[in-house]
């Protein structure tokens, strides 16, 4: 009998949490190009890249019994036309209307029985130019790992030879796998409930009994009484204790930004990146404590236009822990943060962003995710969506930040201008992700409008908040 492979356990919360969609984790990216690309070079690339990528022809399978993550199977209907598709915008297209229609595409729900991608490419812009919207279900891949999948249809030329293994139309790729290719009989019975949950159980134990079985019995207390923690001193103890301070339960601090929808809306901005650098040196802090500190002054001066002086909000940021070069799966820890966003110098923000992210990277629990994971999909489905839910409850807003190349890169003939990352909302306010490319910071703002109900403000307010850090490091 065979069996796919199994989503790792905190992939495999992800897809659960998705239960309820404002929760969604699918994240996107918009790449603006000079021409539009060759539709035969690119369709090639992209068939040795399914080919390469196995999860890229995978949909993903629900085992029947409660106690066994969601498998990845081979689409035995994969159509990559289904998954790769043009849209004419009419030729005049401009950038006001290539941010909307970006903005609907983005929101739209994947069809879950088909594999989770899908790339568009957008035609008929203003002065012959063209994007993509390339979206991915985080299931498949996390932000870093998006940058190193794209490598497989990018090009450091406009014309350079073909690729190693890239076919001509109408030829299988090398080592592309149809249907009962890999030695399986499609029409093997799936195991029954209790041997997967034999497989869930032990990955679950593998992990250290003691760390983890506690952290979990803690961090479940703490979401029904957050102010009741273990009082002993253990590996575990100390775990649970980083756990419910990155896991926080009290309301989001914002008092303007209560609502929520399923709608979007999408912005971008570029701030130059030696600037950036330069500002971060000047105060010894990094890129990312430069970026957050821009945000969170961007929110602070939102609020302050509505006329309330928030302190503090709360922003979630994923923190990368991949060591390796591969370019699927996830291999991130989302941590929590308070952050300044009350009137102060621009740089002294700076400075107080750094220390507060500088402790949230030394958090026990930010090295415990696929731990705590395990045993939370032994947990009912909607256990594990209501404490989804708690947990976004808490967060005002999302920062991310993604390095990408310094030099041109080019698509099926096509220059790339810019990167502009659509990070997922999972039920805050905004998103602010950025993508360092060709010496640029490419900014991409996704906002909720029942949370935020202008945009545009927030948007300039995010683009004053650089220009002032970066003029107080000339001053």
């Amino acid at each position: 009998m065979s069996t796919g492979e199994q989503m790792t356990p905190f992939e495999a919360v992800m897809w659960e949490l998705e239960r309820d969609p404002h929760l969604s984790s699918m994240f996107a990216n918009l790449t603006v190009l000079d021409r539009p690309p060759d539709r035969d070079r690119l369709r090639r690339r992209l068939e040795r890249t399914c080919a390469r990528v196995p999860r890229l022809r995978q949909r993903v399978r629900t085992p029947s019994g409660r106690f066994s993550p969601p498998e990845w199977h081979d689409d035995p209907g994969f159509d990559l036309d289904r998954h790769l598709r043009w849209v004419d915008l009419g030729g005049n297209a401009d950038e006001a209307e290539l941010l909307r229609v970006t903005a609907h595409l983005s929101k739209q729900p994947f069809d879950r029985s088909r594999p989770l991608w899908e790339f568009v490419v957008l035609e008929g812009l203003a002065d012959g130019r063209a994007a993509m919207l390339q979206r991915l279900h985080h299931t498949i891949t996390d932000g870093e790992g998006g940058i190193r999948l794209s490598v497989e249809f990018l090009d450091l030329e406009r014309d350079p030879a073909p690729a190693d293994g890239e076919q001509a139309d109408g030829e299988q790729a090398d080592g592309a796998i149809a249907p009962g290719e890999d030695g399986t009989d499609p029409a093997d019975p799936e195991p029954g409930p209790l041997g997967r949950l034999a497989s869930t159980t032990a990955a679950a134990v593998r992990q250290p009994v003691e760390l983890v079985g506690g952290a979990v019995v803690g961090l479940a207390g703490a979401v029904v009484h957050p102010t009741t923690l273990p009082d002993r001193t253990s590996a575990a103890a100390q775990t649970v204790s980083s756990a419910v301070r990155q896991v926080a339960m009290d309301p989001r601090h914002s008092p303007i930004w209560r609502g929520r929808s399923l709608d979007r809306w999408f912005g971008t901005t570029l701030v130059p990146l030696a600037e950036v650098i330069e500002a971060a040196h000047s105060v010894d802090a990094t890129v990312n404590d430069v970026f957050v500190a821009g945000a969170a002054a961007a929110a602070g001066a939102y609020h302050r236009r509505a006329g309330v002086d928030v302190a503090t909000l709360r922003v979630s940021i994923p923190i990368s822990t991949r060591h390796d070069r591969s370019a699927g799966g996830n291999a991130f820890s989302p941590s929590q943060a308070l952050v300044p966003t009350g009137t102060m110098d621009a740089l002294d923000r700076v400075r107080a962003v750094h220390e507060v992210l500088s402790d949230v990277k030394g958090e026990r629990a930010l090295n415990s995710v696929d731990a705590v994971s395990s045993w939370l999909a032994l947990l009912p489905s909607v256990v594990v969506v209501r404490a989804g839910q708690q947990i976004a409850g808490a967060v005002d807003f999302v920062c991310s930040n993604v390095k990408a190349a310094p030099f041109d890169l080019f698509m099926g003939g096509s220059l790339i201008e810019s990167n502009y990352p659509i990070g997922p909302l999972a039920g805050t306010a905004f998103n602010l992700t950025t993508m360092s490319y060709r010496g640029q910071m490419c900014m991409g703002l996704v906002v909720d409008p029942a949370a935020v109900d202008d945009p545009d403000a927030l948007l300039e307010d995010v683009e004053r908040a650089y220009a002032e850090i970066l003029a107080a490091t000339r001053a």
